[in-house]
């Protein structure tokens, strides 16, 4: 028997991300573990643990298709044997360990038909010495990463002691979290109007004073590790009674402010929906960005202004009415169609909790990175990450190339953490013109340039109604304009891949979900079209 279920609103997420994502973009957002193998267990146990967690937690043998309507799905199968790839480090003719782990790695994920998990076992003379793990973000999170992990050494280590591991019994799974789709009623549309109105009042992009056209997608990757900037924003938090990440958000923001001139920084704030005690022991992902407009209008804010505003944007954001990450992106599409021109939010924060870990270092250490090739090709301007350890903080930037050049990552950095820290010291309250002055950024350049979409290409009278017919189908609507967009038509985003499934079975392609669900008519997307 297969179990099937709508989505959970963490997978409604990662299910749409991944396929927003392009496919030799996808391997960025595996999680790959390396787990210690005691020693003295062998293959077999060590394929047993995995077969019993895969029984456990239905997450682990669930795959994602598309129903017969074109809307993604939970599909829980039985418990079967787990693959597991094992390599050996003797040379007998077979790829060896260090290519085997690449391909297990790199390897794409297809959520149709995969489960969530693969496994590479390297031995040596038949002795397990590594076990690598590759997870889909679909079914884990920070929570439930830590459980597998926890899950599997108990079980290994009493595979060694010859005792069965005491774990605690799973009384949810992924599918009793399941979230109805949205059908478009006038209780869904007044669910979404607070978010309606808040999307109204976001710049058309906060990066526009700074965006330059962009050759091959480029970005950059560095990361500033400081002692100093722990009990710094821990004393500012307290000083405001607020929590340190309203600290580093109001940081992020003024710094971002600093060099795009910008006064509103709207971005992704990752956040868990493990809200209650049901949620807890569930081993899926629970995660989903939540839209948050950081505010510093107002004549030269003060960073203490920042800081409270930070607090309050999140505190608001939390409190509206709960609405999926997909949701969200049909209201900023719906807007940007209104506005003809994309509303563009293509920032993203993560706080990450390393604790009780050290950061390694006593005092300030600036790293810049290989630049991060697939995550270029994601489409994000910048993912700005806060990892806070037991005796220090990381702010780790990517940044695309069009926005924020590579040489300018270190001012950002540094600017980042002497902000932070100048405000520990009580009476210190600087103003956003003497942050900018601080920073000494380069000018913007003049009359930069406004990125239109391009000219409308003449498509054929076919590729025009192979696209409306798959709409039409997929969302199940009686008709359609394509002067409209797919939002502004009544697309949901959610069966976007269903579309273009449908346009490739009826021989077309050119389109990826990024594209259909943007601003752009259908009647100009289908000149992108071109027959197989």
């Amino acid at each position: 028997m297969v179990k099937q279920a709508r989505l959970g609103l963490g997978q409604r997420y990662f299910w749409l991300h991944h396929h927003q994502l392009p496919p030799t973009a996808r391997h960025d957002t595996h999680i790959v573990l390396d787990p210690p193998l005691p020693e003295g267990i062998a293959p077999v146990r060590v394929r047993t643990a995995l077969n019993y967690l895969v029984r456990r937690h239905e997450a682990l043998r669930t795959t994602f298709p598309c129903d017969a309507e074109g809307r993604p799905e939970q599909r829980v199968h039985p418990p079967a044997a787990l693959p597991v790839r094992e390599v050996t480090v003797e040379d007998d003719g077979t790829p060896g360990p260090a290519e085997a782990v690449a391909e297990c790695t790199r390897a794409g994920f297809d959520l149709a038909a995969d489960w969530p998990v693969r496994a590479c076992l390297v031995t040596a003379g038949g002795v397990p010495r590594r076990l690598v793990l590759v997870l889909n973000h679909i079914a884990f999170d920070d929570w439930s990463v830590d459980t597998f992990l926890r899950e599997l050494d108990a079980l290994l280590a009493g595979a060694v002691a010859g005792r069965p591991a005491a774990l605690a019994p799973v009384v949810r799974q992924p599918a009793d979290l399941a979230a109805p789709e949205p059908d478009g009623t006038e209780a869904d549309r007044a669910r979404l109007a607070p978010w309606r109105e808040e999307i109204t009042a976001l710049p058309r992009d906060a990066f526009a004073a700074r965006r330059r056209p962009a050759g091959r997608p480029a970005s950059s990757s560095a990361a500033l590790t400081s002692p100093r900037l722990l009990p710094a924003s821990r004393a500012v938090a307290a000083r405001y009674r607020v929590w340190p990440s309203a600290v580093h958000m109001a940081a992020f923001a003024m710094t971002t402010a600093a060099w795009t001139g910008s006064r509103r920084v709207p971005c992704w704030l990752f956040t868990s929906h493990r809200d209650s005690a049901a949620t807890m022991d569930v081993l899926t992902c629970m995660f989903a960005p939540l839209l948050v407009s950081l505010d510093l209008s107002g004549d030269d804010p003060a960073f203490s202004e920042a800081v409270r505003s930070a607090a309050g944007a999140v505190e608001r954001a939390k409190s509206l009415p709960r609405a999926a990450y997909d949701e969200v992106l049909e209201l900023l599409a719906a807007e940007g169609f209104r506005r003809g021109a994309e509303v563009r939010v293509e920032t993203e924060l993560n706080f990450l909790n390393y604790a009780p870990r050290s950061c390694g270092t006593r005092r300030t250490r600036f790293t810049r990175n290989p630049e991060p090739a697939a995550w270029a090709r994601s489409g994000s301007d910048a993912y700005f990450r806060i990892h806070e350890w037991s005796d220090g903080v990381t702010v780790a930037l990517r940044a695309a190339e069009a926005v924020l050049p590579a040489g300018e990552a270190e001012r950002f950095l540094r600017g980042y953490e002497e902000l932070i820290v100048a405000h520990a010291e009580e009476g210190t309250d600087r103003r956003l013109g003497e942050v900018a002055r601080d920073l000494g950024f380069p000018a913007a350049p003049d009359g930069a340039p406004a990125h239109a979409a391009g000219p409308a290409v003449a498509c054929a009278p076919d590729a025009e109604a192979a696209l409306v017919a798959a709409v039409v189908r997929v969302n199940g609507l009686a008709g359609i304009d394509p002067a409209d967009s797919y939002v502004a038509a009544g697309g949901r985003l959610l069966r976007a891949p269903g579309v273009l499934e449908a346009l490739r079975a009826a021989g077309w392609q050119g389109l990826g979900v990024r594209e259909l669900g943007g601003v752009q008519p259908l009647r100009a997307l289908a000149g992108r079209l071109t027959a197989l």
